[in-house]
């Protein structure tokens, strides 16, 4: 297309593609249920044409932003190290480049917001009852957080990654942690470990509870009847803490810690103590993250596919946005033993 040439219009594309103006004006504002040939059709006359929406006129026909907050909530966490140390956790990561994969293709951008404080409550309310945003991904393991709930209330498109600690009308996907700890226990079994403890995470969380209960009846299943174990936070420093108090207390030849990062401290705190790994100590962590790689030896852990857990969490969050996905759903994902050197 020359300069002195008028920019495309819809009509432009509509010939090219051989659909309706209305056909292409569903595609460019985002409407999804378009028939797929025809979806395609247009979006290869767009290609041809070089046709470039108004995102003005687009936001004002929609009512989009083309923004959707991804949010992590930490109620009490009023700290400057709160976004450091969620940056610096490698599940963060995983969860971000989920979203990205779906949302980016979609033209939606995911605005990051740390939400610790009761202000930063209200300002996430405020900007949302401003229409500032399409919907939220949210991220709370916290049982005293208040936002599921006032999304909730607010009928704001909403999808969480996690089961909600309190029973709220709340769409999430999740992971099957009982599941993910059978499968560490049996592990730990056919290493032939005779006695084995546990390190589970906060008792006030799901993920906690769940990873905890499905470890102890598994090896109730094998016949320990009593399982030793430390509650942590899902931090190394926890780990470490948590490691320290059962090596005062019991004796054990086998650990399962509900998340790598607690394993990694758990594994400096057996080497401080001269033990073997794993030869004195066998250990399993959960998540598969970055943590299970770098730590020395590898993690043996329990894989919870977290980028298809965020894209799906994408997924939903659009279909609640278009009107498609009101009724409230779980997407469960199953987990998977990954065995390396720490057992």
């Amino acid at each position: 297309m020359s300069t002195d040439q008028a920019p495309p219009t819809l009509e432009h594309v509509a010939k090219v593609a051989g659909v309706s103006r209305a056909t292409v004006s569903r595609v460019v504002n985002g409407i999804r249920n378009v028939d797929p040939e025809l979806r395609e059709a247009v979006e290869r006359a767009i290609e041809q044409t070089g046709y470039v929406p108004n995102r003005a006129a687009r936001s004002l026909v929609t009512r989009r932003t083309g923004a959707v907050a991804l949010v992590v909530s930490e109620p009490n966490k009023h700290t400057d190290a709160f976004p450091g140390g969620v940056f610096a956790d490698p599940f963060f990561g995983r969860v971000v480049s989920g979203v990205l994969r779906v949302l980016g293709p979609m033209d939606v951008s995911p605005v990051l917001m740390l939400v610790d404080s009761e202000k930063a409550r209200a300002q996430l309310m405020n900007r949302l009852r401003q229409d500032r945003f399409d919907g939220v991904l949210l991220i709370s393991i916290d049982p005293r957080d208040p936002l599921p709930g006032q999304l909730t209330d607010a009928d704001v498109p909403t999808v969480m990654f996690a089961r909600p600690v309190r029973p709220t009308p709340i769409s999430y996907v999740d992971v099957a942690h009982e599941d993910g700890a059978r499968l560490a226990a049996e592990h730990l079994m056919a290493r032939g470990c005779k006695q084995v403890a546990t390190i589970s995470g906060p008792l006030d969380t799901p993920a906690g509870q769940d990873r905890l209960a499905g470890f102890r009846s598994t090896m109730a299943r094998h016949g320990q009847a009593f399982v030793p174990s430390a509650e942590g936070d899902f931090t190394q420093t926890g780990g470490e803490r948590a490691t320290e108090k059962l090596l005062a207390e019991q004796r054990f030849d086998g650990l399962f810690v509900a998340n790598d990062l607690m394993a990694m401290g758990a594994l400096d705190v057996l080497r401080k103590h001269g033990k073997r790994v794993p030869e004195d100590v066998s250990v399993v962590g959960f998540d598969d993250s970055g943590a299970a790689l770098s730590s020395r030896p590898q993690l043996t852990t329990i894989r919870q596919p977290v980028e298809d857990m965020a894209a799906e969490m994408a997924r939903l969050v659009l279909e609640r946005m278009d009107g498609e996905g009101q009724r409230v759903t779980s997407v469960i994902f199953e987990p998977a033993l990954v065995v390396r050197g720490s057992s």
